[in-house]
């Protein structure tokens, strides 16, 4: 078992030092030292060893661990600063010709709030297992609506009122579903994967609606996969997002991608329940549709859906900042004010 370790140790060197991006190296600390890596496979054979067996393999293993651990941190500082420096070369700006009084954003010294939440689920995601995907901000009437069993006579099309362009064929999209449309394209089952961004709706603006907002949908398909798999994967992550256990609610809702389909609701941090504009007065907060997959879509997918089944979830970023850093506006969010991205600099 010791010789297992030294093994796996050889091998992420060598993987390790061929990694040329941020991807690839959380991808493998995933595979090394995630909750479901090879680490955690080897400490898992020996659960009914003997205790030296256990001494033994487990303080190699945490060694190991730590090494790992301390390997990929700094492999990732290494392709920042490669990053900062191929930037610095190719965007090289003489600052002695800018007006120093004016404040570009230069000196923000900080991430914008959604920046910050956005890389901690990617994180949370990855180490669970999750691919992270991305799609474009302009898609097609079949990703954005067919795909998802919303034709073109379905009510639900009143509820995503978008921006169409001139050709009547395309539009800003409405939501990061269609992430998961062409994710089913390019995947074959069994797979999990999120894909954050931004979306499009003609809204309404107020406390806690934007004609421009950030989601992350997620999508997991495998065999017998469960209602349970859902609420575990949900509250994993909120719990690992406000580093303590929420109160949530499960309630029935409807989403023409998914059946059946839920809305869960977390419990309003900005009053504690008591009632705010956020939370228009209810103390409750709508923040995860979900459900499992409906069976059209899969066939969309072109998925065996005798063979396989899935859940999906559509993850409200902003909504998730706000309760987060107590932001009792959305539209702070995204006013493109560097006084409000600056109270963010220490986190």
């Amino acid at each position: 078992m010791l010789e297992k370790i030294e093994n796996l140790k050889r091998e992420f060197d060598a993987e390790i030092q061929n990694a040329n991006d941020k991807n690839a190296v959380l991808n493998i600390k995933a595979r090394y030292i995630g909750k479901t890596g090879k680490i955690s496979e080897i400490l898992n054979e020996i659960r009914d060893a003997s205790i030296e067996v256990k001494k033994s393999v487990g303080a190699k293993s945490n060694e190991i661990k730590i090494e790992i651990g301390e390997k990929i941190d700094k492999k990732m500082q290494q392709i920042e600063t490669d990053e900062i420096n191929e930037n610095l070369a190719k965007n090289w700006v003489d600052v002695t010709l800018t007006d120093s009084k004016k404040d570009l954003g230069l000196n923000c010294a900080g991430y914008h709030p959604v920046s910050i939440v956005q890389r901690e689920i990617e994180d949370i995601f990855i180490s669970m297992g999750f691919e992270i995907l991305d799609g474009p901000h302009i898609e097609d009437d079949y990703h954005n609506f067919e795909a998802l069993n919303i034709p073109s006579t379905h009510p639900a099309r009143d509820m995503q009122d978008t921006f169409w362009f001139s050709d009547k064929k395309h539009l800003l999209r409405t939501h990061t579903s269609t992430i998961q449309v062409r994710g089913m394209e390019s995947h074959k089952p069994p797979f999990k994967f999120v894909g954050p961004g931004k979306v499009f709706r003609c809204e309404a603006t107020d406390a806690s609606h934007e004609v421009a907002f950030h989601q992350l949908e997620g999508m997991l398909v495998d065999e017998n996969v469960s209602v349970a798999n859902l609420i575990y994967f949900m509250k994993t992550l909120l719990s690992e997002i406000f580093k303590k256990e929420v109160e949530v609610r499960l309630r029935p809702g409807f989403f023409p991608f998914v059946e059946p389909g839920f809305e869960l609701d977390i419990r309003c941090l900005n009053c504690g329940g008591k009632g705010c504009p956020v939370c228009k007065q209810s103390g409750w907060l709508e923040l995860l549709p979900c459900g499992m997959v409906h069976p059209n879509v899969l066939k969309y997918g072109k998925i065996d859906t005798e063979k396989y089944n899935g859940f999906a979830f559509g993850l409200g970023l902003d909504r998730l900042v706000m309760m987060r850093y107590k932001i009792d506006d959305i539209r702070h969010i995204h006013g493109g004010d560097l006084r409000f991205v600056k109270q963010f600099a220490e986190f």
